[in-house]
């Protein structure tokens, strides 16, 4: 569905000092440096997948998104979606995809909800039965029905985010782009908008890329991650495999029933944590049943738990060995 083979996207971006000598010695001789937003990047994606993209800001990913649905033209390399170059616009490429960004508002600011649904109708043509139908089951998969009389300038953040996922999957899209689809909501609206996509992906097989800053949606998304970094690729993989691959060590969080002294911990890993009878191990791990069945046995042990490190951690580190 999504074949990308070394994309490249430069920027030639105008710099100058600051200061009047400066503004006006620009009037007759620019200076420009290049901006490598994205370089040599490739990746394929199969029909019906739901992949992670992550990176910290001016990474590349958005650039990325914005070449795969034809927004910009890449300075190299090819990328097709669906069988289409994306930059060529053509309308049968552009009625199978939708791109939906959380900083961006794609619905008519002034027009109630229904009626915004109704301008998006026209654009791509559909007929009253099919719209019908893929309005009221994403009404009923949203939550929408109290918003459809309000303007949207009037809702909230969350209310918006809703309506413009609705808006932007009425036409029933082979490939969805989602970048920061959960920019800004609270708890109860980012698991909404999980449970969204996950029923969607599900009921319709469609394939979707999505961008996020927050860890829970990529881990309660998607099982394959592509990590960008500085313009560049850094991993294109399992979840599961970039976090053994970055993390060569467990946290075993230990409940004591009573105090031991601070030596009782020495060969047993790293103490990262001390919460009065909670007690955090740092272990390898390639030691951590080892260790565990340890604990068990030598130390006034009431519970036991092994766990990864944050994904969020695990990503920072990824960076840094960038």
């Amino acid at each position: 569905m999504i074949e990308v083979r070394e994309l490249t996207k430069h920027f030639r971006v105008h710099r100058r000092e600051p200061g009047l000598r400066a503004a006006l010695r620009s009037l007759v001789r620019r200076e420009h440096h290049t901006v490598r937003a994205v370089d040599q990047v490739s990746f394929t994606i199969p029909e019906g997948e739901m992949v992670g993209f992550l990176g910290p800001n001016g990474a590349g990913k958005t650039t990325t998104l914005k070449c795969l649905t034809g927004l910009l033209h890449p300075t190299a390399g090819t990328v097709r979606v669906l069988g289409h170059v994306p930059h060529h616009r053509e309308p049968a490429f552009l009625r199978r995809i939708s791109l939906v960004m959380g900083q961006r508002n794609a619905l008519f600011w002034d027009l109630p909800a229904a009626d915004a649904f109704e301008v998006n109708r026209a654009i791509y043509g559909l007929a009253p039965a099919p719209y019908r139908s893929a309005l009221d089951e994403l009404v009923v998969l949203l939550g929408l029905e109290p918003l459809l009389g309000k303007q949207v300038r009037v809702l909230s953040l969350g209310e918006r985010m809703r309506c413009e996922l609705a808006g932007a999957l009425l036409h029933r899209p082979d490939v969805v782009f989602l970048d920061e689809p959960t920019l800004g909501l609270d708890v109860n609206g980012q698991a909404a908008v999980r449970a969204f996509l996950r029923d969607y992906n599900a009921r319709h097989g469609a394939t979707i890329l999505l961008t996020s800053h927050y860890m829970g949606d990529v881990t309660a998304l998607a099982r394959r991650v592509l990590v960008i970094d500085r313009a560049t690729l850094r991993f294109d993989g399992d979840l599961t495999a970039l976090v053994e691959a970055h993390s060569p060590h467990r946290l075993v969080r230990v409940t004591l029933r009573e105090a031991v002294p601070a030596r009782t911990w020495t060969g047993l890993g790293e103490v990262s944590d001390v919460d009065g009878a909670v007690v955090t191990l740092m272990v390898p791990r390639t030691e951590t049943a080892a260790i565990a069945a340890r604990l068990l046995t030598t130390l006034p042990v009431e519970d036991v738990a092994i766990e990864d490190p944050p994904v969020e951690d695990i990503i920072r580190a990824v960076f840094a060995d960038a």
